[in-house]
This record gives structure tokens, C-alpha cells and sequence, in this order.
């Protein structure tokens, strides 16, 4: 008997997963943007980064109640491009989903760290891991009622910050040397613009991964595409909110390549000790954990998508007696937890570790939309009949635009980024040795025997 997950979700508990799988976005990672691009160079990245993701998720939400499956994009691609593109597209997403927790775990550590300076960021990552996945194995349905909650106070927290700062900012203070550390365009500052990706990337990465839950959504076909559009258009307008209240309140070149920008552009406006900051530390928390949280939910069905078609070891397909793929959550949790002590092992291009593993998961977001866009054009040729209850508006020009954006991005991060973009490849060449090794694995599946 094939391992089933059960439909228990609304249109509200799938906003909040959509949400919050990237609600952390907007209170750290995005600001290492500011770094290499200045704070006009890293709006003109988001806006164009914005756009690819509007036209995306637009895009991919045709592919998602269509195929509502635990896997995602790996299901998509292999029924457009067979075993080989499921392939692609599986090891993209996990790539993606396992990289993106370490980060959010550390910024976690570092929030937590302001109030108390004597705790160890790395610890409070290692128990922030423990406690969530804990909380996925025991329900999806109180997990997911836990991530309605904490994204929606985690929203209210973003608006709250930005109406304190609010009598502070001043778009000169934004616009200071704004264009890569300089007050005027030039080329240098296209470089910074390209440089900037994967952190305009970072304030919507894993979106997609409510995708992952469609098996457990009652009524995909409807709830999904109105979690996903009101998603993107929650997500959007907040970005660009923050990015804008946050470096105009003073000095923004001390709030980039840090894991905390928020709460230190608040202190410049109401100080250390203001109950204002105080509640911006624990109540973003919310940000960092609705994140965390959801995207511990999204690798674990997505490996327990790929073991149950044989592409991982089958172990990992197995529920707990709450219905849940316990297995899946543990094993993505072990390798998050070693990374977040590699930096003390691996130096990489001079960045942070925060920095690394962003653009790491980038690498993955990337290949996996190019992958999922390819396969909405196929399917609509080689599947014509595919049940669609929500077609791409604009097609086939807004997935085409979303597609080219990708494609362009990807290839313009190999040039900045060439030793993450040799790591990330090495991944692929050994996931796919494991592939071509393990045929008989996927004939034998459950998913196969099943159909």
C-alpha cells in the first residue's frame, strides 16, 4: 500500500505556509544585498527579482492544482520530461529547502543573542532545529494552525516596525551613496546589481514550497490559487516596505552583512533599551520561526516525495502514527545542523556562512523554477487534456517571462559566485551517479508497483 498523505488543509492554513515559508526573508539576508549593491542598486535587483516571481508564481500555480502532489516540481517534471527531469528538479528543491533552515536557524541565534549576549547563536540554532522538528513530526494540521499564527503576527511585527521608524526615514538617507557605495551609476554598479540576486532572491525564496502541501489540501484546485496570488502580493509589498523604512532611518552601510538588520535600525531610531525594541526582537522571532518551521515542512515531504518514488531510499517515505514523514524530517535536520557548524571547515569566497548557504539555496531555487517553467510548456503540448482548473493568465508570455529572468539570474550567479557554483554542481554530480545507480530502486517503489 502506497504511503498517503491525508487533505487537511484550508486556503488560510496555505497562505500562512506560502507566507511564512518566506516571511524570514524579511527580516534578514536580504541586507548582504546592500553590501554589494548599494541600497538603489539592490532595488533595482528586487524589482526585476519581484517581478520574476509574480509571473511565477502565476505560472507555477497552473502546474500545482493540475498535479497536486507531496512532491512539487519533481512531480511536474517528470511527468513533462520523464524520470531524468523529476530527477533535476527533486535534487534542485532539496538543495534549495535543506540549505535555506541553517541560515534561518543562525539568524535565529543572533536575534536572541541581542537580548542575550551570553548565549551561543550556533546552540540556539542546533535547539531551534529540535524543537521544530519535533513540532512537524507530531501533525501537520497543528503544524500548520502554528504557522497561520506566527506568520500572521510575524506580518503584523514587519507593519508595527515600519510605522515606528517611520518619523525617522528620510529617502536621502536611503539614497546616500545608494548606487554600490557611490552616488552616481556606473559600471560597477551593473556588477553589484547582478551580484545582488541571491539576496533579492532571499526575500521570496521557497514560496514554492506550498506546493508541497497540495496533497494535504482539501480542494487544491481552489485553495491553492488563492493562497498562492494573495501570498505573492502580501510578500512583495512587505519587501520593498522594509528595505525602504530600514535604510532610511540613518547610516544603512552598518546594517549590511548582518544577521539582524531590523532590530539595529530600529535602535538607531528609539534606542537599546525601548520596550519598542524589545518587542521587535521576540516578536520578529516570529518571521525567523514561521520560516523555519515551514520549510522543515516542505523538505520533508519532498523527501519523502523522492523516496517514495524510489529516488531516495524508500526508509524515508515511512509515516509516524501521526501521518507524518518523520524520517524525512530528521534526516533533513541532521544535515542542517552539521552546516551550521561548517564555517569553522569551510571558507567560501570570503563570505559568511549566512552569505554561502544563501546562495547556495539560490542555486537550487533557480534551477528548480527553469525546470518547473520548461515543464508548463511541455505538458500543455504533450498533456493537452491535463485537468486545469486554474490556467497561467498572459501564457505564454508571463511564464516566458519568469523563465528567461531565471535563466538569465542562474547563469549570472555561476560568474559571480564560481566556487558556490562548483559546489552546487558537484551536488548534482553525485545525486545524479546515485540516480543512474538506483533503477531498480525506482521499478520497485511503492509509487511504481501502485502506479
Amino acid at each position: 500500500m502506497t504511503e498517503k498523505l491525508k487533505p487537511t488543509l484550508g486556503v488560510f492554513h496555505l497562505w500562512g505556509i506560502a507566507v511564512g515559508l518566506v516571511i524570514s526573508g524579511e527580516y534578514f539576508g536580504w541586507s548582504y544585498g546592500w553590501g554589494v549593491a548599494g541600497t538603489l542598486g539592490f532595488l533595482v535587483t528586487t524589482l526585476v527579482i519581484a517581478t520574476m516571481y509574480t509571473c511565477f508564481i502565476f505560472s507555477f500555480t497552473e502546474l500545482t492544482t493540475a498535479i497536486p502532489h507531496a512532491g512539487g516540481p519533481f512531480a511536474y517534471s517528470r511527468k513533462a520530461f520523464g524520470d531524468t527531469g523529476g530527477f533535476i528538479a527533486g535534487i534542485a528543491t532539496l538543495i534549495e529547502f535543506v540549505f535555506a533552515p541553517p541560515a534561518i536557524a543562525m539568524a535565529i541565534g543572533a536575534y536572541l543573542n541581542v537580548q542575550y549576549p551570553e548565549l551561543n547563536p550556533k546552540l540556539i540554532a542546533v535547539g531551534a532545529y529540535i524543537v521544530f522538528m519535533g513540532l512537524n513530526i507530531v501533525g501537520v494540521k497543528i503544524a500548520a494552525t502554528f504557522e497561520l499564527v506566527v506568520t500572521i503576527l510575524a506580518v503584523i511585527e514587519l507593519l508595527v516596525f515600519v510605522g515606528v521608524v517611520q518619523p525617522s526615514f528620510s529617502f536621502s538617507n536611503f539614497a546616500l551613496n545608494g548606487w554600490a557605495g557611490s552616488n552616481t551609476f556606473s559600471l560597477s554598479t551593473v556588477s553589484g546589481i547582478i551580484a545582488a540576486i541571491p539576496f533579492a532572491i532571499w526575500f521570496f525564496l521557497a514560496i514554492e514550497g506550498a506546493a508541497m502541501a497540495a496533497e494535504e489540501a482539501k480542494d487544491p484546485q481552489k485553495t491553492i490559487p488563492r493562497a498562492y496570488i494573495s501570498g505573492i502580493l502580501t510578500l512583495v509589498v512587505l519587501a520593498i516596505l522594509v528595505m525602504l523604512f530600514a535604510g532610511g532611518v540613518g547610516d544603512w552601510s552598518k546594517l549590511a552583512n548582518i544577521n539582524d538588520p531590523l532590530p539595529q535600525a530600529m535602535k538607531t531610531v528609539v534606542g537599546h533599551n525601548s520596550p519598542w525594541m524589545h518587542m521587535l526582537v521576540w516578536i520578529g522571532l516570529f518571521g525567523l520561526v514561521a520560516s523555519f518551521h515551514g520549510i522543515i515542512l516542505g523538505y520533508s515531504r519532498q523527501i519523502f516525495a523522492l523516496g517514495r518514488a524510489g529516488f531516495l531510499p524508500s526508509s524515508l517515505a515511512k509515516l509516524s502514527r501521526f501521518g507524518t514523514p518523520h524520517r524525512a524530517v530528521i534526516a533533513g535536520g541532521i544535515v542542517g545542523m552539521v552546516a551550521i557548524f561548517s564555517d569553522s571547515f569551510i571558507q567560501i569566497q570570503g563570505m559568511t556562512l549566512t552569505a554561502a548557504i544563501v546562495t547556495m539555496a539560490c542555486f537550487g531555487a533557480l534551477l528548480m523554477y527553469i525546470m518547473s517553467m520548461l515543464s508548463l510548456f511541455k505538458l500543455r503540448r504533450s498533456a493537452p487534456n491535463l485537468a486545469r482548473s486554474f490556467l497561467a493568465p498572459g501564457y505564454p508570455v508571463i511564464p516566458a517571462i519568469a523563465l528567461v529572468i531565471a535563466v538569465i539570474c542562474f547563469a549570472s550567479m555561476f560568474i559571480f559566485n564560481p566556487t558556490i557554483g562548483a559546489v552546487f554542481i558537484g551536488f548534482l554530480i553525485v545525486g545524479y551517479i546515485y540516480f543512474r545507480l538506483t533503477a531498480k530502486q525506482r521499478a520497485m517503489s511503492e509509487e511504481s508497483i501502485n502506479g
